[in-house]
């Protein structure tokens, strides 16, 4: 995560969920997060395909140049990038992964403007992660920002982020084994957030 935006509002999930999976939704205090709200948004992931906006803050309202509650998420993407963003709310919804996108947004202008797109999950009416607390957060806002909008959107990179070093899934058989799978601890890596587990052909 390189924006501020960004960590602060992790560094906010992360106290409130309280080493569990992901906090509630009735967790969530927008008076905790004032600073940042304006760049917040919140969405309803109604299938793998579908990820709806809730709420969004006024900046990033302001950023497309209309208010974007109601709309689909993934409708803000380009076709070629669509599937890439479903998959990685995917991985936030069922694996409990936090996820970082780097963007450029184009409007009718020469140079794109770079933003940082934050994702992490939510709990609202049961046991999953059926909503989803973001950011969108722009570096070197220019100065028509606000005039000119937003209308289409190019990813730069993607990176699935693990709160806890592993999947939400892994958690349970982790906790009750040790650190790692017995199967496969002799052959698994870390690598960053991630544990790399060296196969071989059957």
């Amino acid at each position: 995560m390189k924006h501020e935006t960004s960590r602060q509002l992790y560094d906010y999930w992360d106290r409130v969920r309280d080493g569990s999976p992901a906090p509630r939704r009735s967790e969530i205090e927008p008076s905790d997060i004032r600073g940042i709200l304006a760049d917040t948004f919140i969405l309803e992931a109604v299938d793998r395909e579908t990820a709806n906006v809730r709420l969004a803050g006024t900046r990033m309202c302001s950023l497309y140049g209309r208010e974007i509650k109601g709309q689909g998420f993934l409708d803000l993407w380009s076709d070629d990038d669509r599937q890439a963003v479903a998959t990685l709310a995917t991985a936030v919804c069922e694996d409990g992964a936090g996820a970082v996108i780097s963007a450029n947004l184009f409007a009718n202008r020469v140079r794109p403007v770079h933003c940082e797109f934050l994702l992490l999950p939510l709990r609202h009416g049961g046991p999953t992660f059926d909503r989803i607390l973001g950011s969108c957060a722009v570096f070197n806002r220019p100065y028509w920002f606000g005039s000119d909008p937003i209308i289409r959107q190019r990813i730069v990179s993607l990176r699935l982020v693990w709160p806890d070093d592993r999947p939400h899934f892994m958690r349970p058989f982790l906790e009750r084994r040790g650190s790692v799978p017995p199967a496969v601890a002799g052959g698994m890596r870390r690598h960053g957030h991630l544990f790399v587990v060296d196969g071989g052909k059957s």
